[in-house]
């Protein structure tokens, strides 16, 4: 029984792990439907004013290098690969997310990326949202409440709908239930061994975006829990007990950066967790359901421990926290090339976890392959420093 159950567990990941590609004919049925679409590029995106609407929202295709060369034709060279992966991509249609999507919505969390917005709106209709630079001051939250209705009124305005409290507030839900689900998934994780590698847990949290059925993904999520619970309890997973644990923060994963985590887990460790938007960093909290739904969205996603914020308290405590849940033996950085605020940042990183006794490296990458080998290198001489 345990040999059926460890043979048909991939057939899930598998299911996760191919949610991107296959959803391209599931956002064109849903156009052919006649339903709304739009485009994201940031977690800090309110996603349940776009539900509440009766919309889809699905996140861009921002993680390879194939469209740089066509981007780079009107932007920098030295410009950070996301940017010119996510103008590409949009401006080539060779993403078909953003060929769909009636609405692109934009933030400011860099000046890279809102700049390439104003070229993005000759091809798309964008609209941005400008982002408080930093959380403590009273102005933020104001600004970002501000913000979020604007967005709200914007998309009343361009789908010709009316959005109510109450539709966000069952939209708060119905997220919040799949943010719960997520943050069990990825804490199966801190148990050792862990059921899954850091790979199988990347491109599930990373591929949830692209299940555009609420209940379809609710019940994988919780067969999926089921099935890595059994296989925890069997010990029949796929990483030894011995492995070297690794949290990897930073800059957003998915895509061309899963060699990073290729890199780690091939010498020998394994990613227990990520920090990086793309997991706990979207996960680890819930949106209040008890207070006014604009006030609960202002507040959960004004606290985003993003690099851009200044000072950055939320992403320090949330890795450290991550640390101690799972286990961690040392720390990687993973920041995009000329990504300046996570580059600028990783010092004080690597002084806050010195600080703490735990081993950090920093790689600093981009969406090509050039640098695999080098990955592997250096992931091997870190790992070897935690014997």
């Amino acid at each position: 029984m345990t040999r059926i159950h460890f043979k048909a567990l991939p057939e899930t990941f598998e299911s996760f792990g191919e949610a991107r590609r296959n959803g391209f004919l599931a956002v064109k049925q849903l156009k052919d439907q006649g339903r709304g679409v739009v485009g994201t590029f940031c977690t800090y995106t309110p996603t349940e004013i776009f539900l509440a609407g009766g919309l889809t929202p699905v996140g861009l295709c921002a993680t390879s290098d194939e469209t740089v060369s066509e981007a780079e034709k009107t932007l920098p060279r030295n410009l950070c690969p996301l940017i010119k992966s996510s103008y590409g991509f949009v401006v080539t249609d060779k993403c078909p997310y953003a060929y769909f999507s009636d609405l692109i919505v934009g933030e400011t969390t860099c000046d890279g990326k809102k700049k390439m917005y104003e070229l993005l709106a000759r091809h798309k209709t964008v609209h941005v949202m400008e982002l408080p630079q930093t959380q403590n001051l009273i102005y933020a939250k104001k600004l970002w409440r501000s913000e979020i209705l604007r967005l709200k009124n914007a998309v009343e305005e361009l789908f010709e709908l009316s959005i109510s409290d109450e539709a966000i507030s069952l939209a708060i839900k119905r997220r919040n239930v799949e943010r719960k689900l997520l943050k069990d998934l990825y804490e199966l994780s801190a148990l050792s061994p862990p059921p899954m590698t850091g790979l199988q847990q990347l491109r599930i949290l990373f591929g949830s975006q692209f299940k555009f059925n609420h209940t379809d993904k609710v019940e994988e999520l919780k067969q999926l829990i089921s099935n890595l619970k059994e296989t925890a309890q069997t010990n029949q997973g796929p990483v030894p007990k011995t492995h070297k644990r690794i949290v990897i923060t930073g800059c957003p994963m998915g895509g061309a950066t899963e060699k990073v985590v290729e890199a780690i887990e091939g010498a020998g460790a394994v990613v227990v967790a990520f920090e990086n938007c793309t997991g706990a960093k979207q996960y680890d909290r819930l949106v209040d359901e008890t207070i006014e739904p604009i006030s609960a969205l202002t507040e959960y996603y004004l606290a985003i421990g993003c690099a851009v914020m200044s000072p950055n308290p939320n992403r320090f405590e949330l890795l450290e926290r991550l640390c101690h849940q799972f286990k961690a033996d040392g720390v990687v950085e993973m920041t995009l090339t000329a990504c300046q605020p996570y580059g600028v940042e990783s010092a004080s990183v690597r002084e806050f976890l010195n600080e703490r006794g735990i081993k950090f490296m920093s790689v600093e990458t981009d969406y090509s392959s050039s640098d695999s080998e080098l990955l592997k290198t250096r992931a091997a001489a870190f790992i070897e420093t935690l014997s």
